[in-house]
């Protein structure tokens, strides 16, 4: 792949070389009204068959073809165990899939010439810096939208898990080292995207959500659709977050996603994200009226940067700008999937061609129900036959993701065959520039890490091994352990600290600062 302005070249004859080769792409004529009709009645059963048998607590669906919402309705409930019900207004957290919905937002301040898609970051936000001079003045909107910056996938996730606002977050972002050369790799950062969403809107004066309502929310009647996580939790109509406890669904941990709001904050409902599916596949008419330039949509679904295949259904993937863009088994599709960990899990997936579009947003980590009754409509739209059980496919390749790392994880931190240091050898005080101060104090008995601003978040430390903790940090798997390790200086003190959550990008080393 080239780089720059060549690499803008290699992303469209991608596209064209693809879209020759992509397999049985189907003509809109395929998907008549009695093939839609015939797959929606096989979607709602299938829909009230994963909900029955426990795949996920509840979820929505809203399908559109041809500007028209053909399909909206609600599935089993908002919370397990309570009696409330999902429907087509309940509020879903949809996670990752804000990014497209981001893409939708700077791509309208593109079109009122706000910014552009390739607007330097260092004209629209000069303070936000990467950890090298040449990227940092050649970074544009573009590239943080493709995730081709450099910075490492999981940069900044970590500060805002351990309590950081989005401005100390995307300021910190300067200390992270690259996963890869400018515009050379793609790596997927929320962070990343967040900055490019937040520097394209700077030009307005306004804050980000309040230009999301401005541009899109309000345009669109989507009244129920907001950036910020207050406006939420107002809703009494919300869907609780779900993870499954002893193969049993809990609704147990909450998520405020506002300091990463454009890449995955968005709360929203079926209805109103049916209506955004309209927008994006009138390629920016709403209504007969042209909301947003159609140059600068189009832009969002250039494939960019290559992603390999699919990991179910095979398809050749590429990144746009906050878009998923695939050639697979029905052709060319634009798509985006979102997950919180702690509970939520959502799809959209148009096909351009056909102006045919699917949106799901379910209440449950970790499932493949979104992918599975997408592909199985997706079957039944094009084919008239769905291919394979696409549920059972895509809840096997999220198991398996996710089980053996948390076996993987129990089975490193067996019994501990060596004793510690005295307690006062690891109390004090610890800091970087990335992470910032971290303290060690006795609480209980033992001993306590206290990391974030003020101490926000706390961490019991149990011992493993020498000098060597683990702890419990996340709250979606409580038995996957992570290690907290001291190094012992020559006077019997702990000379610095590494935290395994916090060091994915070799940054969760702390040093001595005080006791």
């Amino acid at each position: 792949m080239g780089l720059g302005r060549n690499f803008r070249r290699w992303g469209m004859r991608a596209f064209i070389a693809v879209m020759v080769l992509s397999p049985h792409a189907a003509s809109a004529d395929t998907i008549t009204p009695e093939r839609i009709t015939a797959a929606l009645s096989k979607l709602e059963l299938l829909a009230e068959g994963v909900v029955a048998d426990g795949g996920v607590p509840g979820l929505a669906i809203g399908v559109v073809h041809d500007d028209k919402v053909v399909f909206l309705k609600g599935f089993g409930h908002r919370e397990a165990g309570k009696p409330e019900a999902v429907d087509a207004d309940t509020v879903f957290q949809i996670a990752s899939l804000s990014k497209p919905v981001s893409a939708t937002i700077v791509a309208a301040l593109v079109s009122d010439g706000v910014a552009s898609w390739d607007s330097k970051i260092a004209d629209l936000d000069p303070a936000f810096r990467l950890s090298q001079p040449y990227p940092t003045s050649e970074l544009t909107v573009r590239d943080l939208f493709a995730h081709r910056s450099g910075l490492p996938g999981t940069a900044g996730d970590d500060l805002e898990d351990i309590g950081y606002d989005r401005a100390e977050i995307l300021r910190r972002l300067r200390f992270v080292p690259p996963s890869s050369s400018f515009r050379a790799g793609y790596s997927y950062s929320n962070f990343g995207l967040t900055e490019g969403a937040v520097a394209a809107a700077k030009p307005t004066g306004k804050p980000w959500e309040e230009v999301a309502e401005e541009k899109l929310y309000r345009p669109l009647g989507m009244a129920s659709t907001s950036s910020r996580h207050a406006d939420f939790i107002k809703h009494a109509n919300r869907a609780a977050l779900h993870v499954k406890i002893d193969g049993v669904w809990a609704a147990k941990v909450k998520r405020d996603p506002d300091a990463q709001a454009p890449a995955g904050g968005v709360s929203s409902t079926a209805r109103d994200l049916s209506q955004w599916v309209r927008l994006v596949l009138g390629n920016g008419v709403y209504d007969g009226k042209p909301l947003i330039a159609a140059d600068a949509l189009a832009e969002t679904h250039v494939p960019l940067m290559t992603r390999g295949k699919n990991p179910v259904s095979g398809g050749e993937s590429f990144y746009g700008l906050g878009w998923n863009v695939e050639f697979g088994r029905h052709g060319l599709s634009w798509g985006h999937a979102g997950a919180f960990s702690v509970g939520a899990r959502t799809l959209v997936t148009l096909f351009p061609e056909e102006k045919l579009g699917i949106v799901i947003v379910a209440n449950a980590f970790s499932t493949g129900v979104p992918e599975g009754l997408s592909e199985s409509f997706a079957d039944m739209a094009f084919d008239g036959k769905i291919e394979k059980d696409w549920v059972k496919a895509w809840d096997a390749t999220y198991a398996g993701l996710f089980g053996p790392a948390i076996a993987a994880a129990k089975a490193t931190y067996a019994a501990p065959p060596s004793p510690a240091s005295p307690a006062g050898a690891y109390k004090g005080r610890y800091f970087n520039d990335f992470i910032g101060d971290a303290v060690v104090l006795g609480e209980g008995g033992g001993l306590v890490l206290k990391v974030g601003p003020a101490g926000a978040r706390s961490y019991s430390l149990k011992h493993f091994d020498g000098d060597l903790f683990v702890t419990f940090p996340d709250a979606e798997t409580p038995d996957r352990p992570s290690g907290v390790g001291f190094d012992i200086g020559p006077d019997g003190k702990a000379s610095a600290m590494t935290v395994e959550f916090l060091d994915d990008n070799d940054l969760g080393t702390l040093r001595r600062v005080g006791d």
